[in-house]
């Protein structure tokens, strides 16, 4: 009696569970856009449960660790650095939307109005440090000695003829030197928390070639699962198309 009756609670347990779906997420636009399809997630049986980061490490470390089933606030080209330097496996599940990164100045109204010795702050991540010293490659602003290498860093600067001075600090925390700084090379998620409007403050912001597309991301043994599917086509809608391009007026483009 005692076997049948611990049978009947693990089954309810499980029950109970097993259309939960927890997925790790930076504040804006990542969150918004999954509280958007969870009243769609609901009608398909599945309960999503939105845990909001806003650093860029901790939402990978807790889906490897299997304390979450996914995150959503990342590209492919810091997903593979990742992977790399942790030692995880973390896979792409789906293509969601494109962030821009700009440039951006509570100083200066265009970039050739950077003077010699000024302050350009861009983030410290290996893969968005090197994303912003592209962007001012491209700009003109300086020169690198690979302009197609992703991870760049500052040592590969080989013409700066303003002698900018650079400085690495957290993405999440760029916005809030804005002031302090000449220029800073700021993630779209971050400029609109900041009330930035990517589209009429950037200076120069990157183009819709961009390869630096966010992907919904979990472990192998868990991105084929039925509700990581109904999440992916819950996120791949014209409703969720027509949601980024009407809240976010072309700050953020979907990718699908």
């Amino acid at each position: 009696m005692k076997k049948l009756f611990a049978a009947v609670a693990a089954v309810a347990a499980f029950s109970a569970h097993a259309g939960d779906l927890s997925v790790a997420a930076s504040p804006v636009p990542h969150a918004e856009i999954l509280e958007f399809v969870k009243p769609t997630l609901e009608k398909e049986g599945v309960n999503l449960k939105i845990k909001v980061f806003t650093d860029y490490v901790q939402p990978n470390v807790q889906v490897a660790e299997k304390r979450l089933d996914a995150n959503f606030f990342q590209h492919q080209p810091y997903l593979d650095e990742f992977n790399k330097s942790k030692g995880t496996n973390l896979v792409s599940v789906a293509a969601v939307h494109l962030e821009p990164l700009g440039a951006y100045s509570s100083k200066i109204k265009d970039l050739k109005e950077l003077k010699d010795g000024d302050t350009v702050v861009i983030p410290n991540d290996a893969t968005n440090g090197g994303r912003a010293l592209l962007l001012l490659d491209k700009a003109g602003v300086i020169k690198l000695k690979d302009s197609k290498n992703i991870l760049s860093t500052v040592k590969d600067i080989t013409e700066n003829p303003k002698n900018l001075k650079f400085r690495e600090l957290e993405a999440a925390t760029i916005p809030r030197v804005l002031t302090q700084v000449d220029l800073a090379l700021i993630n779209t998620n971050y400029a609109l928390e900041a009330k930035l409007n990517p589209e009429k403050d950037a200076l120069v912001i990157e183009g819709s070639d961009s390869p630096y597309v966010n992907i919904l991301v979990a472990r192998p043994d868990d991105k084929d699962s039925q509700d990581m599917k109904k999440l992916v086509a819950a996120l791949h809608t014209p409703e969720v198309k027509a949601f980024i391009l009407e809240k976010y007026k072309g700050a953020i483009l979907p990718a699908f």
